[in-house]
């Protein structure tokens, strides 16, 4: 019961700071449209698994003090949840909202990248054992790539396409990122 109320209250302080990062990207996105979103993706999605990966190894680390569980929960749930948060959301949203968005998976495209840049990442987190930081950037990174993917591969072009993305973006976000650095870890333990 103890972990279910630290995730419910990790979840609900999660939402303003997810809000005001999905509002801030989409009008970043939104007055910036003319660059290349495409490859801009594939460089932001690496830097969210990386981000992530830290954020996961380190709070598991912190409360087990095993490297190889560490930093396979790091792995698995920054790949994941990663994919899920930046390709899987948005690319469901876009064929609920008629968007015309085609798929593209990272980990099918990169894998070596992809793969490698969590190794590293679940490694620093497990080393510094610091999250505060490195969990803001993951949610800013998030919002980012979820975005860049939506935008660059569907039909988004008025004003109400943007209003569309901003709800698909929070939504692929706040789940996908509570889950992998808060809710993930807390499970892996025992206490």
């Amino acid at each position: 019961m103890k972990k279910l109320k630290v995730i419910t209250l990790e979840i609900k302080n999660h939402i303003p700071f997810t809000l005001t990062a999905t509002l801030i990207a989409v009008a970043l996105i939104f007055l910036t449209q003319k660059i290349n979103l495409s490859s801009l993706f594939f460089v932001i999605h690496p830097l969210h698994v990386f981000a992530s990966a830290i954020v996961s190894s380190a709070i598991f680390y912190k409360y087990k003090k095993n490297f190889t569980q560490a930093l396979i929960v790091g792995i698995l749930s920054s790949i994941l949840l990663g994919t899920i948060s930046d390709i899987i959301f948005p690319y469901l949203g876009g064929i609920i909202f008629q968007l015309k968005t085609t798929f593209h998976l990272s980990l099918i495209e990169e894998p070596i990248n992809i793969i490698g840049i969590s190794i590293l990442g679940g490694i620093i987190g497990i080393k510094t054992q610091y999250t505060k930081l490195p969990h803001l950037i993951h949610v800013f990174l998030s919002v980012f790539a979820s975005l860049l993917y939506l935008i660059a591969f569907s039909t988004i072009t008025t004003t109400l396409h943007f209003i569309i993305a901003f709800l698909i973006v929070f939504v692929a976000v706040l789940i996908p990122c509570c889950i992998s650095d808060i809710i993930l870890p807390l499970l892996f333990l025992e206490k």
